[in-house]
Parts: structure tokens; C-alpha cells; sequence
């Protein structure tokens, strides 16, 4: 398998918005057929970061938590948003305090993806964290975080039932019954 180069051609690109969270800018392009178009892009200001952490007894915590954008209740992993400039490792024990409570002494790099390529550059990592203490969380005043700890196993299953089905925590579970955590 080989990679192709870019068959794209800019033109002029033009920031139309921005936000603490987001830019939009717009390309004029030439497309891999030859003909002129636009093509819209999303740049996220944060990289998204997650935290599956795993205690000695093989369970988990997952955050329940209002999603604006969705008008939807949704039960996750431990997530964040990783501003520019940040090591993602330093993001995802800080969230982690912040949402769970939890500090790890180890933190595993698992998976790295793309969430929506067609129209931004979204991408996210996620962690396992292990060898955790319990302290007491401190979430952000825009957060009503509800977190409950359940077995890894029962998680998965959540994912199965479509109980959980915000993008990055089913991949990181997919991929941890995949890998045999539990």
C-alpha cells in the first residue's frame, strides 16, 4: 500500500471565523479533476484527548455529561480538549484529575485518530491509565459531570447496546476488547 501526494491545488485560502474553540477558512481550490471549487475546512483550537483508566480490578470510570452541540445526554470516557502548545500527556492526567479525581502513575498511549476528515482536522489521542489514587475532582464551572465506576467489561457492553456512542470513546473501548484488557 502507497501513499499518493496531494492532487489538490489552493489558490487563495481566507479565515471567514474564529473562536476560542474553532477557525473556518475557505479555499479556493482546484480539485483532483481539474476544475475549480471551494472546500471549507474546520481548524480545531484544542486536539481532543481521552483517558480510559483501569484499576487493579479491571474497572472503569465514565463521565455523563449534557452535550450542547447534540442536545443529548452522553455517557464517555474521560475527554478533554488539549489547547495548542500542550503536551498531550500533561492534558490527559490533568483531565483526568479534573473530571475523576484520578491521578495514574502510568499513562499509556493506545490510539490516535482522525474524527471527521472530511471537513476538519480533528484529531484525538487516547491513554490508559494505570496505577491509580483516588482524590477528589475538579471540574471546570461549565461542567455538571455525573461519573460512575463500572467494570471495563460492562462499558463495552454500553458500546454494544449503543448506550455509549460518543466517536472516541467507542473506539477506545472497541480497540481495548480488541487488545484484550479485559
Amino acid at each position: 500500500m502507497q501513499d499518493k501526494g496531494n492532487p489538490w491545488q489552493v489558490k487563495h485560502s481566507e479565515q471567514v471565523y474564529q473562536s476560542p474553540w474553532i477557525k473556518v477558512r475557505e479555499d479556493k481550490v482546484i480539485t483532483p479533476a481539474g476544475t475549480d471549487g471551494i472546500y471549507s475546512v474546520v481548524e480545531f483550537q484544542n486536539s481532543a484527548v481521552g483517558i480510559v483508566p483501569i484499576d487493579e480490578d479491571g474497572n472503569t470510570w465514565l463521565v455523563g455529561q449534557w452535550r450542547y452541540p447534540l442536545n443529548a445526554y452522553s455517557w464517555e470516557i474521560i475527554e478533554g480538549g488539549c489547547p495548542i502548545g500542550e503536551k498531550a500527556e500533561d492534558c490527559a492526567l490533568r483531565e483526568l484529575k479534573e473530571e475523576s479525581g484520578l491521578t495514574a502513575k502510568t499513562l499509556i498511549p493506545f490510539l490516535e485518530m482522525s474524527l471527521s476528515n472530511s471537513s476538519t482536522d480533528d484529531q484525538a489521542i487516547v491513554y490508559v491509565a494505570k496505577d491509580l489514587q483516588m482524590g477528589e475532582a475538579q471540574p471546570e464551572e461549565t461542567e455538571d459531570l455525573q461519573l460512575v465506576k463500572i467494570p471495563l467489561s460492562q462499558a463495552y457492553e454500553y458500546v454494544m447496546q449503543g448506550r455509549i456512542h460518543d466517536a472516541i470513546s467507542v473506539a477506545a473501548l472497541l480497540k481495548l476488547k480488541q487488545l484484550a484488557y479485559f
